[in-house]
């Protein structure tokens, strides 16, 4: 009985390790829980920063307590499961005491120390400096999201095998199919500073948090600028194993290109202010930081396919952009005509009657300047309905174009694993461009397995299409009896002139030298022999 009882609790943590913490497990959630994981990881880090300010935390301190409680108890929940199916743990599975090696692994005390502090706090009597020390070493949960770093950097170093150290650095910064989940951590990295700078610097502008946060603001830009500065010069430094720049001044080439004056801008105003801030008033650079939203263009491809798009459509978005600005001129002359009269004051002249045309057209009508004669509000009806129509072509044929532009760049991709598909299979300088062209146009796995699973099938249409043409007529003998046999007739008559011009003797020397099995073909030249006999 009790053997019997035992298999149902083995089943249900063989299920839960399966489908909470198996990465082979194509349909189970282990990336789910791990994006949550980190997501909560960052949040409590947050959380405790924020805990320091007291004009804050006296006012949410009771969301704060529930948000710490919330946040340990799914971390107790993840530790005490991942103890539990520990002896179904490959690095585990096997070994004498499974579950204990586990828990004195390094992953697993780093997910007892994120939670130890607030259990020893509840239930052991601290002092005051004591519960301080141990709400600041709540920032250990940091050190959890090693559970995806540590096996990215060993998988990176895997793929990077015999490669120099600027090809790693290069492999690390941009997509090449060798780069791994390592180059993906770093980028959702860079982009988290990206937006943390761009945050401080809203919230800075506003007095009272500046006031609260402006030791925190300061840090954070200090700690951003560092980054940017690294990656900048990391950048630079691997610039000649980027393919694009093919002659020797790939360094100059690379600081040249808009992405890398993007890069520079977004560190250049810390500079100038450490420098010049004492001579001149360069508060207006803190603003200009903004710029650093640009560095997010790397990380889509939607600028890339908007680019494109208006590169190949800029006849038709000219002409539409034309026609606009023709009706603006035009309507701002007839409000001028109209309206000057009665409001001299507001439709002063045609300029500023063209701020009037505009508003309207695009169907805003912000009510500073509006007509008041018969015949103005008229031309205001008019306008208000024809703007909708003529705001809308633009991006009407800016939305169609980009669809259509993300259905090109989607059949190229296909193409290209069709070309790869030729030699009858896919080397690793080939997989490496696929892996990296996917990255680029931002595909996901579902994406790159269908189009390769199309790539492949039309690729094997094709060649049995090829095979088809280059055997000739093939008939079905039992729907065309008598068409089957001409053929075949025609074929032995082919075959009989080949043996005779080149000699049986021959023939079958040449049939024997061939690696693969010649046996049919011999029965066949047999036959061919006989009949000419």
């Amino acid at each position: 009985m009790t053997e019997h009882a035992h298999k149902p609790q083995t089943s249900l943590l063989a299920l839960a390790y399966q489908w909470l913490f198996d990465p082979e497990f194509k349909h189970g959630f282990n990336h789910t829980v791990e994006r949550c994981i980190a997501f909560l990881i960052v949040a409590s880090v947050f959380a405790v920063l924020i805990e320091n300010t007291p004009e804050i935390y006296n006012s949410y301190a009771g969301w704060f307590h529930w948000f710490d409680v919330i946040t340990v108890g799914i971390f107790t929940v993840e530790y005490v499961m991942r103890v539990a199916t520990a002896h179904l743990h490959p690095d585990f599975a096997g070994k004498s005491m499974p579950r204990l090696r586990y828990a004195l692994s390094f992953y697993a005390l780093v997910d007892l120390i994120a939670i130890a502090p607030f259990y020893f706090a509840r239930f052991v009597d601290v002092d005051v400096e004591m519960l301080r020390v141990l709400r600041i070493m709540r920032l250990a949960r940091m050190f959890k999201l090693s559970r995806q770093i540590i096996p990215a950097w060993r998988e990176f170093q895997e793929l990077n095998q015999g490669r120099t150290f600027r090809a790693k650095v290069f492999a690390l910064l941009e997509p090449t199919g060798h780069s791994g989940r390592l180059h993906a951590y770093l980028d959702n990295f860079i982009v988290f500073w990206v937006a943390l700078s761009i945050f401080c610097v809203i919230f800075e502008s506003v007095a009272s948090m500046r006031a609260l946060f402006a030791v925190e603001f300061h840090v954070i830009d200090v700690m951003a600028f560092t980054i940017f500065t690294i990656e900048y010069i990391a950048r630079v430094y691997s610039a000649p194993e980027n393919p694009k720049y093919h002659h020797r001044m790939a360094r100059w080439a690379h600081i040249r290109s808009g992405p890398a004056i993007i890069d520079l801008l977004a560190i250049l105003p810390f500079v100038l202010e450490s420098l010049l801030s004492q001579h001149v008033d360069l508060r207006f650079l803190r603003v200009f930081r903004l710029v650093r939203m640009l560095k997010l263009t790397r990380y889509t491809s939607a600028l890339e396919t908007l680019y494109k798009v208006v590169q190949r459509e800029w006849q038709v978005i000219f002409a539409s952009v034309f026609v606009m600005m023709l009706l603006v001129v035009l309507t701002a002359s007839l409000g001028f005509l109209l309206e000057h009269e009665a409001q001299p004051d507001k439709f002063e002249n045609i300029p500023q009657s063209i701020y009037w045309a505009i508003i309207t057209l695009a169907s805003v009508g912000y009510g500073d300047i509006s007509p008041i004669t018969p015949m103005g509000r008229a031309l205001t009806v008019v306008l208000a309905l024809v703007g909708i129509g003529i705001f809308a072509i633009p991006a009407g044929l800016l939305a169609s174009a980009f669809t259509d532009q993300l259905r090109i760049d989607r059949d190229a991709f296909k193409q290209r694993l069709m070309l790869a598909f030729e030699d009858g299979m896919l080397n690793g300088a080939e997989r490496e461009l696929i892996i990296a062209e996917a990255e680029r146009l931002h595909l996901s796995h579902e994406e790159v397995t269908r189009l390769t699973n199309e790539a492949r099938a039309e690729f094997a249409a094709k060649e049995a299409e090829n095979h088809t043409h280059a055997n000739g007529l093939v008939l079905d003998a039992k729907a065309h009896p008598a068409l089957a046999a001409a053929q075949f007739k025609l074929l032995v008559d082919q075959l009989s002139l080949i043996a005779q011009a080149t000699g049986e003797d021959a023939l079958r020397k040449s049939l024997a030298h061939i690696k693969t099995d010649s046996q049919a073909e011999l029965d066949v030249l047999a036959i061919v022999a006989k009949r000419h006999l």
